[in-house]
């Protein structure tokens, strides 16, 4: 790991301006400490944000507002979080171990970098890390990268739970900056890669995130996160799925999709949504929605090292999401076996 400064925010005004002039922010440093020991994150000066007062939950008729500093173990345990925004809550469960949603944080989770296995290899080309420089991960072993979103430039994945949930939520994000409050949706928060994929987000370099939002309907009562992965516990997901639906009169009159490990952001198909709403509840009309999902699909290798399977994985977990979700039999975070 390579020296750094340190600075501890007294006041929000006073992390702005350090983010402005350049420091990089820190809350739990779940993932950041992580990408310096392996030299692949070289911040010059850390910003302790934990003296911050950013850690209030409020929940109101008109929704809900989760400070930045929350922990994501806090904001899963909330008795009206997990009752109002179940989705939310299990998709927090389902990522990592409980020492670490100990010490995550809401905002340090929206701000995780991508997952590819030679972004996290300094001594590879890599256009995340060094713009230009070359993607090696596309024609190289590409089991956990992108089917969908991705550009000639990076293949990278998102590797929230938290923010699959978020954005089938229609959750916003706040941020502070200089010229003063915004509210990002979590749909757009984070973007594909493009030609730029050094830019995970669209968090001004000057900005910092103060809090999440929430709109009123939680989807309590038809929902459901469904995590497909390598092993039952603490790994990326290949596949997730955040499904959710109002029924009414035996027919959908709304639904909400997202999908994670599957892009650059999380994948929110509002096309696919649309086409839901007045139909039964039937795994034929999900299978309709997952096959609008996955049309611009594309495989980065086929064989033990490609991710073609992933294709396939994500329209049976998409199918079986909105079945849970229509039977009111969302996917346990505890008892992970599939049912």
């Amino acid at each position: 790991m390579r020296s750094f400064g340190y600075a501890r925010a007294g006041s929000l005004a006073e992390a702005i301006a350090a983010r402005a002039a350049g420091a990089t922010p820190i809350a739990g440093g779940t993932n950041l400490i992580d990408l310096m020991k392996l030299d692949v994150a070289r911040p010059d000066r850390l910003l302790d944000l934990n003296g911050l007062d950013l850690r209030g939950i409020e929940i109101g008729p008109e929704g809900a507002r989760i400070g930045a500093l929350v922990s994501n173990a806090d904001l899963a345990a909330h008795q009206q979080i997990a009752a109002r925004y179940p989705l939310l809550a299990s998709a927090l469960l389902a990522g990592a171990t409980g020492q670490l949603r100990n010490a995550a944080t809401t905002g340090g989770n929206l701000m995780q970098r991508t997952r590819c296995y030679y972004f996290n290899e300094a001594d590879t080309p890599c256009n995340k890390r060094s713009p230009g420089a070359g993607c090696v991960a596309i024609g190289g072993v590409t089991r956990i990268h992108a089917i969908l979103g991705a550009s000639e430039h990076c293949i990278a994945v998102h590797p929230s739970d938290m923010c699959v949930a978020l954005a089938a939520l229609d959750a916003q994000v706040i941020a502070e900056g200089p010229a003063g409050e915004r509210a990002i949706p979590a749909s757009a928060f984070h973007r594909l890669p493009g030609d730029t994929p050094e830019r995970d987000n669209t968090l001004g370099d000057d900005e910092i995130i103060t809090a999440v939002t929430l709109p009123a309907e939680g989807f309590a009562d038809h929902y459901s996160y469904l995590k497909l992965r390598d092993r039952l516990s603490y790994a990326f997901a290949l596949v997730s799925v955040a499904a959710a639906l109002r029924i009414e009169d035996g027919r959908i009159a709304e639904a909400r999709l997202a999908l994670g490990g599957v892009a650059h952001k999380p994948w929110r198909d509002q096309e696919a949504e649309a086409a839901l709403i007045g139909r039964e509840p039937t795994r034929a009309a999900f299978a309709d929605a997952a096959a609008i999902v996955l049309a611009p699909a594309r495989a980065q290798g086929s064989g033990p090292e490609g991710n073609a399977f992933k294709i396939d994985l994500a329209r049976r977990a998409i199918i079986r999401a909105f079945d849970q979700a229509a039977r009111r039999t969302p996917q346990s975070q505890t008892h992970k076996q599939v049912a």
